[in-house]
């Protein structure tokens, strides 16, 4: 509907500055006109300077040369009318014949509001008579009865104003009503094309002026909707391949981790044999979390793990987490620190305590992971004025700024610096990413103060939460 608005201005101004334009252009042609049409005097002045240009001698009456030649430059011509008798004393030499020579006060009265034998006339003030100037019966129109109401005059800006409004309004209107045909189709064209990125099936009626568009609208929504059905489809097989997979090996693998065990414990059998056992136990072991990992993290994808949200505290699920790996650290190969302000009793959201319990265990994990020879790991729960911040951090070998890089926009990138022995980053921390967007928080992988790998995961403070 916004972009219809804005069309609809966009018409609207285009119509309004278009209306102001012609408005304006039309006054320039009509004063350029105007002009040329008077381009050689009004006839009142020509008739003002012909009187004052007629002189008296001893012998008549002369009018100047230059006066002269104007009069027959605008093929016109003039008499000079005595006060006393009326008679035409002076004459041009164009005069026509049917022109008179004597006349009455109420011939001049006539004449000086019209014509002479359909002559425009025109007069001039001379000391002693008057001077009329005559013009050819095709070059000017006079109105005979010059008489406006003062009404009229006084309102004339006023009525121009009206009439310009009422017009402009004419145009608005008729082009509206010629247009209302494209505003209708293009209506339905923008809410298609708006609708197109939500993923629903988009139709719009094909008919109008814009039927070719909507049918193409039309094609591309089928296209889009025929790319998801099929998306869908692989996405969902792969989904099921995983868990099937998953489902079929735990079986065997549990078979291996139980004998293993117990060929391990077998104190009748040689050192290094129950070494090999112990080793076997210990892959399967990691071939076990990592099937595990692998069915999470596709059913946090595709949103079937379920989530059970009830108000747990984060200091107490870190807490825990970092009692677990110590007393799994029998050789103390990764001593974890717990850097937490003994001030901080509780930060509490709602959470899935199992889930956030995974999260980071992941990240504890990731750090041992990398660093075979050992580390020293650093855990951390802070507030904020917003959020709530849970740092792991180790001492160990970190990462390339170039490797951080692509963690930081691809947290799922498997890494490996070369070979397929040697650790990497990958699916521990994409499960981190998606546990805790489950719980509307965020992750941020940077260099850790002394030279390792951190991983801060941060959780927006609810709006009722205190703290006890």
């Amino acid at each position: 509907m916004k972009d219809i608005t804005k069309l609809i201005r966009r018409f609207v101004g285009i119509l309004l500055l278009s209306t102001v334009l012609v408005i304006v252009l039309n006054i320039i042609i009509l004063a350029a006109i105007s002009a040329s049409q008077t381009a050689n005097g009004r006839p009142w002045t020509t008739a003002k300077e012909t009187a004052e240009a007629l002189q008296e001698t001893e012998t008549g009456y002369i009018l100047s040369g230059d006066m002269t030649e104007r009069l027959s430059g605008e093929n016109a011509w003039a008499i000079y009318i005595d006060n006393d008798t009326l008679e035409v004393k002076w004459h041009t030499e164009n005069l026509p014949d049917t022109v008179p020579l004597h006349y009455t006060i109420s011939d001049i009265a006539s004449l000086t509001r019209g014509y002479i034998d359909g002559y425009p006339t025109y007069t001039g003030e001379c000391e002693n008579g008057l001077v009329v100037v005559g013009y050819p019966k095709d070059r000017y129109w006079k109105h005979m009865s010059p008489s406006w109401d003062y009404d009229f005059i006084k309102n004339a800006p006023y009525t121009v104003l009206i009439v310009i409004g009422v017009n402009v309004f004419l145009i608005f209107l008729i082009y509206m009503i010629a247009n209302s045909k494209l505003l209708k189709s293009v209506k339905p064209i923008t809410n298609g094309i708006q609708a197109l990125p939500s993923g629903e099936p988009v139709y719009v009626r094909e008919k109008g002026l814009l039927s070719d568009l909507a049918a193409k609208i039309n094609q591309t929504s089928d296209i889009l909707q025929k790319q998801k059905r099929n998306l869908q489809r692989k996405e969902t097989a792969r989904a099921n391949w995983i868990s099937g997979v998953s489902h079929d090996i735990r079986t065997p693998l549990s078979m291996v981790m139980g004998y293993a065990g117990q060929i391990e414990d077998n104190e009748s059998l040689p050192e290094s044999e129950r070494k090999k056992a112990r080793i076997i136990r210990q892959q399967s072991t990691k071939m076990k979390n990592l099937i595990n990992d692998l069915n999470l993290a596709s059913k946090l994808e595709y949103n079937m793990q379920p989530i059970h949200p009830e108000p747990v505290n984060l200091v107490a699920i870190a807490r825990q987490s970092v009692v677990d790996f110590i007393n799994l650290d029998m050789e103390e190969k990764y001593p974890i620190e717990w850097n937490t302000d003994e001030a901080l009793t509780a930060c509490v959201i709602n959470g899935d305590k199992e889930l956030l319990r995974r999260a980071i265990g992941n990240l504890i994990t990731n750090s041992q992971t990398h660093n075979p020879d050992g580390c020293t790991i650093s855990v951390c729960v802070r507030k904020s004025d917003t959020e709530y911040k849970i740092v792991v951090e180790d001492n160990g070998v970190g990462v390339t700024d170039e490797k951080l890089e692509k963690l930081r926009t691809t947290p799922h990138y498997m890494m490996s610096d070369s070979g397929t022995t040697e650790p990497r980053h990958g699916l521990g921390l994409l499960i981190v990413g998606q546990i805790v967007s489950a719980h509307n928080g965020t992750v941020s992988f940077d260099h850790g103060k002394q030279g390792g790998f951190a991983v801060t995961i941060s959780f927006p403070i609810p709006k009722d939460s205190h703290t006890q």
